[in-house]
C-alpha cells in the first residue's frame, strides 16, 4: 500500500524548531518477535541516544540520528546463560559489533500528526534500508521547572533479522518451530531541546 505524502503539513505546538536529545528517562526501546509461533517474545536495549533536528513547520526537513548500546539487552527472566547467547557470534555478536545505528534520509509527512521516516540501519556490521512509521505526540516551549522544548514521538517499524546476517533459529519454511525472521520495533520518546524562551514563560504550557 503506498502512503501519500501530505503537503504543507505544519505540527501543532509551542515546541521550537532546533536541535533536541532523548531524554533517557523518558524513552523506551523494545522489540518483539514470534517465539514458536505461540507468543511475541519481547525484549528492549536500556542505552541509546538519539539526537532530532526538529521543524514543525515543515517536518520534511526534520533529520534524525540513533546510536543503541547492543550490551544493553534487557531480557524478562532470562534462564541462566541466556543473555550472553544472544550476546555471542550466533545472534548479535557484540564483541565484533558494538554499536547499532540509525540514520535517517528522508522524511515524508503522512498526516497532521504523523511522519515516515526513512533511513538505513547498521546493525551486525550490515547496513540496510528501514522505515519508521512515527506519530508526534505533541510538545511544548517549556515551564520553570523544565526550562526546555520538550516534545514526543511514538514509532514502529519492522525488518527481517536474517537481512542483517543474524539467522540463526529461524523456522524452516512452513513451520513456526524456532524463532521469527521478522522483527518488530516500538519506540516511545521524549526529547529536550532548546531552552525556554524568559518572555514565553507566561504562556508555556504546563507538563
Amino acid at each position: 500500500m503506498m502512503i501519500k505524502a501530505e503537503a504543507n503539513v505544519a505540527f501543532v505546538t509551542e515546541a521550537p524548531a532546533g536541535a533536541y536529545r532523548v531524554d533517557p528517562s523518558h524513552a523506551d526501546l523494545t522489540f518483539r518477535l514470534s517465539h514458536l509461533g505461540f507468543s511475541l517474545y519481547t525484549a528492549r536495549f536500556t542505552k541509546f541516544t538519539a539526537e532530532l533536528n526538529f521543524d514543525p513547520l515543515s517536518p520534511a526537513e526534520m533529520s534524525v540520528v540513533a546510536m543503541i548500546d547492543p550490551y544493553s539487552l534487557a531480557l524478562p527472566s532470562p534462564p541462566e546463560g541466556f543473555l550472553e547467547t544472544l550476546l555471542s557470534p550466533e545472534w548479535l555478536d557484540t564483541e565484533q559489533y558494538s554499536q547499532i545505528i540509525f540514520q535517517s534520509t528522508k522524511v515524508e509527512a503522512t498526516g497532521s500528526s504523523a511522519v515516515q521516516i526513512t533511513g538505513v540501519l547498521t546493525l551486525h556490521g550490515i547496513t540496510k534500508p528501514v522505515v519508521l512509521d512515527a506519530t508526534f505526540n505533541g510538545g511544548y516551549a517549556g515551564h520553570p521547572m523544565d526550562p526546555h522544548g520538550r516534545i514526543a514521538f511514538s514509532a514502529r517499524a519492522s525488518f527481517k533479522r536474517s537481512d542483517f546476517g543474524i539467522s540463526f533459529g529461524i523456522p524452516a519454511p512452513g513451520s513456526t518451530m524456532g524463532v521469527g525472521d521478522s522483527v518488530e520495533v516500538i519506540i516511545e520518546a521524549e526529547f529536550t531541546g532548546p531552552p525556554l524562551n524568559p518572555s514565553n514563560e507566561d504562556s508555556a504550557q504546563q507538563p
